[in-house]
């Protein structure tokens, strides 16, 4: 039998093998049988040889479990640990504090941190119970049917009353909130013959947002007796598959074990700064970008160390720029081209999240134009969404003069040009003679009424013909990584090998797994990532407090 593991195996695998790389309490705490634990590299006590006859070899280094922290400087006792302090934390450690709890909120940064502006629940008390299960499903078809239904019904149930008592209290504290459910789900109130109500929040406008408003928070859930510790960061788990009952973190003083009397709730987001990680799971993101800092899969890890288990199918990708043009517009079906100034697919059929799929080389990195001309509102007034016009424009243009607002001012990226010559060269595309090349064969198609290149319906071709001319540089970047750890219907935490509860641990937002569980993340559902986040801290924190 080979000592090398493959990919598959090591997929399969999961966490088993950190599991037993961490058997006998070794994260954090000595063996309960007084005998010495195995040193993490120790493969010959823990069973890994008798997994097909594989050792050690081959297995990525974050299923690999470190070695346990044992110079502990201060020890805290609390009921509820909470680590990781943005859309989804913050919410669960103010419902478990609300709820009775003593509460630690670890945050390894200096400040809450969360991204993004819409949040999205449904209002179950005014919706058509099949229709709110129509949702669920349709969710779940958009990810391919991968996903545990009983997790996006923990959202689709609870989402309401969550975002409610979000807006209520963010409006209270004085955050910039607003109800935005007609902008963004106005087409999704009636649904496979029935109706369906939502709520949707929007903090903002850009370029305030969601960590602004988790800032905000933050500071009220210290005022009702959370106890934050900013610049402290979780390292290993105390506890193991038996049973998890606190964290070790380094923090400003020294190395604190965190001991939790009910559980640790995990909400360290997703893993996308986490280059091993990323090449591992999803190696067809090498060459895009990263929005997002310091997201480095913290809580997966010490999840597999202590024997649970990150979800071993396709992980989903959130990936999209809604900063260099109006993001109303960015699923629209003008033109797109690639740098080099070539069309390369049916607009129509392919939005902006799955653009990936053309973009993704060296080359590309993730950059498209859509193209339009100066008649664009008239020949595309007929089409689904909003269309921004000239005046709107100008905020998402670096060349026009006046005050930028609602926007992210270094990311606006959208040009004019009264020749399609000109564009190419504010655009960036590297071969002017392609590109208009490509424009004038676009016209062609557009007056034969047929895509003869790609498909696309008649009814989406319109000319670009009428100066000035427009041009939006998209750069698809990875905004978020929303797969993780496997859980259970209450959001704790699965064992490797036995989809047993781990007790005392938890996951949440980004870290937890099996909602989406697909390839891409699905944009049917403004609000979704946001909304499931808030909710699923709003829900868990109340849930372990009660333990």
């Amino acid at each position: 039998m080979s000592t090398s593991i493959s990919r598959r195996d090591a997929l399969k695998l999961g966490g088993i093998v950190a599991a037993g790389s961490a058997a006998a309490a070794m994260i954090g705490c000595s063996p309960s049988n007084g005998q010495s634990a195995p040193a993490s590299g120790d493969t010959a006590n823990v069973g890994v040889n008798s997994i097909a006859g594989h050792t050690r070899e081959g297995i990525p280094s974050f299923l690999q479990a470190p070695e346990p922290i044992t110079d502990i400087t201060e020890t805290r006792d609390y009921d509820v640990v909470i680590v990781g302090a943005g859309a989804a934390g913050v919410p669960a450690a103010i419902t478990a504090k609300e709820a009775g709890a003593s509460v630690a909120l670890i945050q390894k940064e200096p400040t809450a941190v969360s991204q993004g502006n819409t949040c999205t629940g449904i209002l179950t008390d005014s919706s058509d119970p099949a229709g709110v299960a129509y949702v669920v499903s349709k969710l779940l078809s958009e990810h391919q049917l991968r996903a545990k239904r009983e997790q996006v019904e923990l959202w689709a149930k609870n989402s309401g009353e969550a975002i409610t008592w979000l807006f209520d209290l963010a409006t209270e504290l004085g955050c910039q909130v607003s109800d935005t459910t007609m902008k963004w789900c106005s087409n999704r109130m009636d649904v496979n013959g029935y109706h369906v109500n939502y709520l949707s929040l929007d903090f903002g406008p850009k370029p305030y947002n969601t960590g602004h408003g988790m800032r905000t928070l933050c500071e009220y859930a210290e005022s009702i007796g959370v106890e934050v510790f900013y610049n402290t960061c979780a390292k290993q788990l105390v506890g193991d598959a038996a049973g998890v009952t606190g964290v070790i973190a380094e923090g400003e003083t020294g190395t604190i074990q965190f001991n939790a009397a009910k559980g640790v709730i995990l909400a360290t987001g997703d893993y996308q700064n986490d280059d091993e990680m990323v090449n591992y799971y999803l190696p067809d993101l090498k060459n895009l970008g990263r929005k997002q800092s310091n997201k480095t899969g913290d809580g997966h890890k010490m999840a597999v160390w202590a024997g649970g288990q990150i979800e071993n199918i396709s992980h989903t990708k959130m990936l999209h720029d809604f900063d260099a043009g109006p993001g109303a517009m960015a699923d629209m079906p003008f033109l797109a081209v690639k740098m080099n100034g070539t069309r390369y697919c049916d607009e129509s059929a392919v939005g902006m999240s799955l653009m990936n799929c053309f973009l993704g080389s060296e080359e590309d990195a993730g950059n498209y134009c859509q193209i339009f001309d100066g008649a664009y509102m008239t020949k595309s007034a007929e089409w689904p969404g909003k269309l921004y016009d000239e005046e709107m424009m100008k905020a998402y243009m670096p060349e026009e003069p006046g005050e930028k607002t609602g926007v992210y001012e270094d990311q606006i990226n959208t040009f004019k040009a009264d020749t399609l010559e000109e564009l190419a060269g504010k655009l960036g595309i590297t071969d002017t003679a392609a590109f208009v090349k490509t424009v004038e064969r676009y016209n062609e198609l557009v007056a034969k009424g047929a895509d003869e290149d790609f498909g696309k319906a008649a009814n989406w071709l319109t000319s670009i013909d009428t100066p000035p001319f427009y041009g939006i540089h998209r750069k698809v970047r990875v905004s978020a990584l929303v797969s993780g750890v496997n859980v259970g219907p209450n959001m704790e935490v699965l064992a490797a090998g036995t989809n047993e509860p781990i007790p005392g641990l938890f996951a949440i937002g980004n870290c937890a797994g099996n909602f989406y569980s697909g390839i891409d993340y699905t944009m049917w559902m403004p609000g979704l990532s946001l909304g499931r986040a808030h909710t699923q801290g709003y829900v868990t924190g109340k849930y372990v407090a009660s333990l």
